[in-house]
């Protein structure tokens, strides 16, 4: 693991590599409990939509007349991006919650790596390196493991329902990703970038949980105090506290270090489902849990290889839910939606 030294920025970096580990680990523990008596949508939509206009807010009250309002074009593409990365990332993952184990989905949403190196080489003609093909078929066969039984019916069979929305959660992450990094149009000052996608992420939210029913289902008095905080802890620590220091970790630390979150998180995962919420961890998990966090590694590692092929365009620093102080380039780790 690279090292960091210089006294007490070092030992900063290490709080705030723990800090992300910690928290993002955690966020899939808090959102399973967030559901147990909130709609999945709405919860979602009341999180994004509040910690959205927080960033906004705290951007227009610090800049004030120097605040330059977006354009209709920045506008559109934030649209485009937060409905990706929020609607459609981070709701299936709350949606598909209700039924599947939060540290199997951990698992499950770590491949997002997988999914940009494959949407980047099928739409965009990013050159996959052979490493980064070892940690696609990888990730495949760790997804394999861990949904057999719900192909075969056999013991520990997962809700088909929120499999599946667990598994396009990290697909429609990445296809977010990818467009924010390839064209898109984006406000320069990454908290307002931020916050715009947030806030719309968060209306669609909103939206997907009308048309499913959630508000006929909402019932205020029912929620348990426990889901409430967890709604509480997603909002400050998830969407605030750690977003502002992994965009401080990306200036400060090697890349190499901060991208250990992508195999510590679903570990943390893991083991906080298993002792809170006394779910399961028998030796199919485990097996799964090594040979997905195999694949993160490998992709991870060889993505600073990853290179557009001659005469394409060459893929541009991207804005994205969890960059608030800025945004790392397609090499720079990806962070999937956990919080």
């Amino acid at each position: 693991m690279p090292t960091v030294t210089d006294g007490a920025r070092g030992a900063r970096v290490w709080i705030g590599l723990l800090t992300l580990y910690l928290v993002w680990g955690s966020t899939y523990l808090a959102i399973a409990v967030a559901v147990e008596t909130i709609p999945p949508f709405l919860m979602a939509a009341v999180r994004f939509a509040t910690a959205g206009l927080i960033l906004l807010t705290w951007s227009i009250a610090r800049e004030r007349r120097a605040f330059v309002a977006p354009t209709r074009r920045e506008w559109r593409d934030s649209a485009i991006v937060g409905t990706l990365l929020i609607g459609g990332g981070m709701g299936m993952v709350a949606f598909g919650e209700q039924t599947v184990p939060s540290g199997i989905t951990a698992l499950l949403i770590a491949l997002m790596p997988v999914w940009v190196a494959i949407l980047g080489g099928a739409v965009f003609g990013e050159r996959l390196p052979g490493l980064a093909i070892v940690g696609i078929v990888a990730g495949f066969v760790g997804v394999a493991i861990l949904a057999a039984p719900s192909v075969t019916g056999g013991t520990g069979a997962l809700d088909p329902i929120g499999l599946a929305a667990v598994l396009v959660s990290p697909i429609a992450w990445a296809a977010g990703s990818l467009f924010a990094s390839h064209g898109a149009v984006l406000p320069s000052r990454p908290l307002v970038a931020t916050g715009l996608q947030m806030v719309v992420g968060g209306a669609v939210l909103a939206v997907m949980g009308t048309l499913t029913g959630e508000l006929g289902r909402l019932d205020i008095a029912a929620i348990s105090t426990r889901s409430a905080l967890a709604v509480v802890y997603l909002l400050v620590l998830g969407s605030l506290v750690a977003f502002t220091v992994y965009g401080w970790m990306l200036r400060v630390a090697p890349l190499p270090l901060v991208a250990t979150y992508a195999y510590v998180n679903p570990i943390i995962a893991v083991i906080l489902g298993s002792i809170i919420l006394s779910e399961p961890i028998d030796a199919r998990t485990v097996v799964a849990g090594a040979v997905i966090v195999g694949a993160v590694a490998l992709i991870v590692t060889s993505r600073g290889r990853m290179a557009a092929p001659r005469g394409a365009q060459a893929p541009q620093p991207a804005t994205d839910t969890r960059q608030p102080d800025g945004a790392p380039s397609m090499s720079a780790p990806r962070p999937a939606p956990t919080d």
